[in-house]
């Protein structure tokens, strides 16, 4: 008689072998919106449970990241945890391999980590419009990273737009001459009332910055008193280099001087021609943009721009062709921390 209560079980069966769940990358975090404006710009990204790894998450699923930032322009990562700079540069580096130096400086930084640095060190009172970075350059990175490690009491946030948009909501007669006459950007360093020239080079080798102005297609000049000025004259647009997308691209906002406050730019246009200022930005052909032109793109910007309270751990993704950023006034300590990746070279000053 044959025993039918064997180590398979008393009716002679096998039990099933538990099956590992397979469960994909995309299952492990929810996609959604932020119910702030213009649909979903950004993508808001979050763990479905908290044991999911940012870093380790974006390992798996870098195409899945890659077409949902051309897509959207934007990815915010809330609710991962992320804490500290170390895990900040490990994510950004995630994303992007290797990070970029910020050369060129337009703004005072510092470097707190492993090329990962503070966000623009202006005066907390002060609104910075919103732009492209580096967009004044003949290079500039693909993608940018903003993290947030200490939110303000009040105020604070980094709007955005989608700069898809940006291009038909601007003045026709404005950027069809602006697109024509292209862009001059005029800097002065060493008067004092600015970076100076080794500061926003980050060497104190004159023969470097001279290289480097000759690869960037710009002319310069030194003065007495170890002074340089700058000029270059650069487009109005930028087309993506995986899209094809056209968008407004530049710093003529940003550069001009009628993004001063009145009695400062009173009080440097009493001492300094317009360009001897320490920045300054005129049509290519060197004729002076007018004040309404700058301040109509400014407030396009701003009307066309998705504004969110920042999260301690946020981690704000943007392409930088797709999308630009500013930073609103703001209450109390804030720490927004700034990482970049994906150099790009403008064709045209490809040496």
């Amino acid at each position: 008689m044959t025993d039918k209560h064997t180590a398979s079980g008393p009716t002679g069966f096998r039990a099933a072998a538990r099956r590992p769940v397979r469960v994909s990358q995309q299952d492990l975090v929810t996609m959604g919106r932020l119910d702030v404006g213009h649909g979903d710009f950004p993508l808001l990204i979050q763990p479905r449970v908290e044991s999911v790894n940012p870093t380790a998450w974006v390992d798996g699923s870098r195409e899945l990241v890659e077409s949902l930032l051309l897509r959207h322009g934007g990815i915010l990562f809330r609710g991962f945890g992320v804490k500290g700079v170390a895990a900040f540069e490990d994510l950004a580096r995630a994303i992007c391999g290797p990070l970029l130096n910020y050369n060129e400086r337009a703004a005072p930084r510092r470097e707190v980590g492993g090329r990962v640095y503070t966000s623009t060190e202006f005066p907390p009172d002060q609104c910075i419009p919103l732009h492209h970075e580096m967009s004044f350059s003949h290079n500039w990175p693909t993608k940018i990273l903003f993290y947030c490690d200490q939110a303000a009491q009040e105020g604070g946030a980094t709007p955005i737009t989608d700069d898809r948009l940006i291009l038909d909501l601007i003045d026709r007669e404005i950027r069809e001459t602006l697109i024509r006459r292209k862009v001059m950007y005029v800097r002065n360093y060493g008067e004092g009332v600015d970076m100076s020239w080794a500061e926003v080079f980050q060497t104190t080798d004159r023969a470097e910055v001279e290289e480097y102005c000759r690869r960037a297609g710009a002319t310069f000049e030194w003065h007495s008193g170890d002074r340089l000025r700058t000029r270059a004259v650069r487009p109005a647009l930028a087309t993506h280099p995986r899209l094809g997308t056209t968008v407004w691209f530049n710093h003529a906002h940003m550069f001009h001087s009628s993004n001063l406050e009145p009695q400062v730019r009173d009080a440097l246009l009493s001492e300094f021609a317009p360009d001897e200022l320490p920045r300054n930005v005129f049509y290519g052909d060197g004729g002076v943009i007018e004040d309404e032109v700058l301040e109509h793109i400014r407030t396009v910007y701003w009307e066309a721009s998705v504004k969110f309270p920042w999260q301690e751990g946020d981690v704000l993704l943007l392409d930088n062709f797709l999308a630009s950023h500013g930073r609103e006034p703001f209450r109390g300590p804030r720490k927004v921390l700034v990482a970049m990746g994906e150099l790009y070279t403008d064709p045209e000053m490809r040496v």
